[in-house]
Parts: structure tokens; C-alpha cells; sequence
């Protein structure tokens, strides 16, 4: 479908005419409601999705300024056990592959709470945490992670650089894709990086996404959608060369990107660069018409739970959600599901506590609440962590309670 708009691609500018899925108006995913504000009016911005043309990145406009999303944030890594866990190896993977030690500076870009970096603290190697979140910053610093509170790009990375720090390690964890000004940021790392130093960097696959019906990943606070033939592009023009890649499990697909200065011949292109682009092309991620499909799968998506929801309402059913996650906003307010359908959702993170989501206005709970209540289903909302919510809850089968996960479509587990 084409429909004109007056934006241009954030990465080539080139004017964004064709849409990748139109998700209607959400609001903000983060932006939990305490209960004297359920009666005030509620800003809902547009979901509609763009594909550039000429560099195919998938992108939303920017509605609303990251300093705005980013600056008081209510999402902490640390209350996920599998994300830990993930941090962890991939610290010991860094300093046995790349010789990462005590001489060495680790930076991390959108460090959060020192989920990751206390990993290397505790092998005492220098880290630095870059957090525009202070309430998240102040977590971080009490872990014994140094935490600068600034938002990431060129003006940061050179007053770093010329204080002498310069990384030898150069990572961010889906933080790619809540970056509005691309350019910047990645120029921004070209600059902080050493000559010998290298980038990571994590983000969920376009190609997953697409696949698995996954498009309650998309909301405001993420700016870009990334397939490796699209970040390629970016980080080329900005002197930086991807010279490997892997592809994870996290986030329902993500892809972990190494890069380099592109003068920097210590790193030879690994054969899983050139693999992964070539079976990119080979599925049409150069090609618009692959792209326009993939709005009616996520109608259909739509559609399918909301019968299950309906037939489980009809037949007495109580329903709870789990998780309170940025993706399980977007879920409930595309197929509209609120309070008539799920009775309450709840939450490790105490923060969220006693607060409602937003636009729908479920109540979030402690996890305890299930267990009070015996629901019938519980809907996971970061299905992404289902294994480990379906294990931490399996008491649920005590009474007979079943777990539900909406994507790709709607499947339960007894």
C-alpha cells in the first residue's frame, strides 16, 4: 500500500511512501497510569510503519522526543532471570574471544541498571554505562557500575574521547532501535571506538519478526526495525565494518552485530556475514512487494485471539495477563482488549505496581495475585520469556490453569 507522508528516512532520506503495517493510534508503552489519572484525557500517537525504497529500513516517525520516553523510565533489565543470564555469557564470551581485561574499557550505550556491566565489574575490568534514565542510572551506580546520565551521540562521544576514554569494547543491547538520529549515534560510536576496539550490538531481526507475526515489538519508544541488509548500509557510511554476526534467541530473534573501524584489518568478514545477506536477499529484503505482506498476517493475528478470547469469556472463564511489557501495550491496544476481557495483569517489577496500563487501563498486581485469584488462563504478554514464566508459575496447574501465548498466533499450554 502507498500512501504519502512527509517524513523522510531517518537513515537515507529519502521521502517514505509506502507502508509496512498501520497498528492505528497507541499510546506511549511505558507511560503506566497511576489511579488519579484514569479520568484524564490520555495522548495516543500513530503505529503506522514505514519501508524506505532505497535502503528498506522499516521505521516509525517520531512522535514524541526521546528525552521525553527515556528520561524517567519504568523498565529495569534486572527483573528478568533469562536476560541475566544472557548478560553473563556474553561477558565471558567477551573477554575469551576479544582478550577483554584489566587494562581494557568496556562502554556500554543504554546501560539501564548495570544488568550487564556488573558482569565485567565483578572480573574487575573498567566499564562505563551510558543511561539517559536517571531513576535507571541510580540502580546502576549503586551496583558499583560508573554511570554517565546522557543521552548517546556524536557531542558525547567526543567529550569522552577527549578525556581519554575511549572503548575497547562498544556495546548496546536493543538500543538501535530507540534511536531516532541514527547517524549520530552510530558516528558517535565510530568516534568512541579505538582503532583496534570493537562494537556489538543487539537488536531484533526484521526477518523474525516478520515471520513470527511479531508486531506487538512495535511501539514509539522503538524508532527502527532492522534487517542485517539495512544496518549494513548504516554502519558502512559511517567508516564502520559488520565483520560478524549471530543470531540469538532473545526477543523472539535478535541478531548480534560485531563491527570494526573499516581501516582495521585485524578482523577478517566472517562467512556468517556473507551467509546471513545472501539468504536476506534471497527472501526479498531488497525487494518492496516482500514487506507489503505483512500487514494481513498481523490482522489475522488480530482476529484469531480475539475469537479464543471470546469463547473463553462466554464459557465463564477468568483470564489474567503476565508481564506488563512494552509489546503486551501494543498487543491490547491494536486488538482492543481491556478489562472485559482480562481481568488484571501482573508484574515482578514493583514500580509498576498499583498502576494501569496504558490506553486499556488494566490494573497491574504483584505475581502473587495469581495464585489469589486461581484465573483459568494466564495470557503472557513477553512471550518471549515464556519458558521461564511458564516454569516460575507451573502452581497454576494446581487448579487447573492453563497458560496462553498470542504470537505467532494463539497457543496454549496445560
Amino acid at each position: 500500500m502507498t500512501r504519502t507522508n512527509q517524513f523522510g528516512c531517518r537513515f537515507c532520506g529519502t521521502k517514505l511512501e509506502h507502508t509496512f503495517v498501520d497498528l492505528g493510534m497507541s499510546p506511549l508503552c511505558e507511560s503506566y497510569l497511576s489511579a488519579d489519572h484514569l479520568n484524564q484525557m490520555e495522548p495516543f500517537y500513530p503505529l503506522h510503519v514505514y519501508v524506505c525504497e532505497k535502503c528498506f529500513l522499516v521505521q516509525l516517525q517520531e512522535y514524541v522526543t526521546p528525552e521525553h520516553i527515556f528520561s524517567d523510565y519504568a523498565y529495569f533489565s534486572s527483573y528478568s532471570d533469562s536476560w541475566l543470564a544472557h548478560a553473563n555469557k556474553y561477558t565471558d564470551q567477551m573477554v575469551e574471544r576479544f582478550a577483554i581485561g584489566e587494562q581494557s574499557l568496556v562502554v556500554e550505550v543504554a546501560s539501564n541498571d548495570g544488568y550487564l556491566l556488573q558482569y565485567f565489574v565483578e572480573k574487575q575490568i573498567p566499564v562505563l554505562g551510558i543511561e539517559p534514565a536517571a531513576n535507571v542510572a541510580a540502580v546502576a551506580v549503586q551496583k558499583g557500575v560508573s554511570t554517565l546520565v546522557k543521552f548517546f551521540g556524536t557531542e558525547t562521544a567526543r567529550e569522552l574521547a577527549a578525556s581519554g576514554k575511549r572503548a575497547d569494547l562498544l556495546l548496546g543491547n536493543n538500543v538501535l532501535a530507540q534511536v531516532p538520529d541514527l547517524n549520530n549515534f552510530v558516528a558517535g560510536m565510530k568516534i568512541l571506538l579505538k582503532p583496534a576496539g570493537v562494537i556489538t550490538m543487539e537488536f531484533p531481526h526484521l526477518q523474525r519478526l516478520m515471520e513470527q507475526n511479531q508486531f506487538d515489538t512495535i511501539y514509539h519508544e522503538h524508532f527502527s526495525y532492522f534487517s542485517l541488509v539495512a544496518v549494513e548500509k548504516i554502519f558502512a557510511a559511517h567508516g564502520l565494518t559488520l565483520f560478524d554476526v549471530e543470531e540469538l534467541h532473545t526477543h523472539g530473534g535478535s541478531l548480534r552485530i560485531y563491527a570494526r573501524h573499516t581501516e582495521d584489518s585485524s578482523k577478517p568478514v566472517s562467512a556468517h556475514i556473507t551467509e546471513l545477506r545472501a539468504r536476506e536477499e534471497s527472501m526479498g529484503y531488497s525487494r518492496l512487494e516482500t514487506y507489503s505482506r505483512f500487514a494481513e498476517q498481523v490482522k489475522e493475528t488480530k482476529r484469531k485471539l480475539l475469537e479464543f478470547l471470546i469463547e473463553a469469556k462466554r464459557s465463564g472463564k477468568k483470564i489474567a495477563g503476565y508481564g506488563a511489557p512494552g509489546k503486551g501495550n501494543t498487543l491490547l491496544n491494536y486488538c482492543a482488549i481491556r478489562t472485559d476481557f482480562l481481568d488484571y495483569t501482573v508484574d515482578r517489577n514493583p514500580h509498576k505496581h498499583g498502576r494501569f496500563l496504558p490506553g486499556t487501563h488494566v490494573p497491574i498486581y504483584p505475581p502473587d495475585r495469581i495464585r489469589e485469584t486461581r484465573p483459568d488462563y494466564v495470557l503472557i504478554l513477553p512471550w518471549n520469556l515464556k519458558d521461564e514464566i511458564i516454569k516460575q508459575n507451573g502452581f497454576i496447574r494446581e487448579w487447573g490453569g492453563m497458560f496462553v501465548v498470542p504470537i505467532p498466533e494463539v497457543k496454549v499450554y496445560a
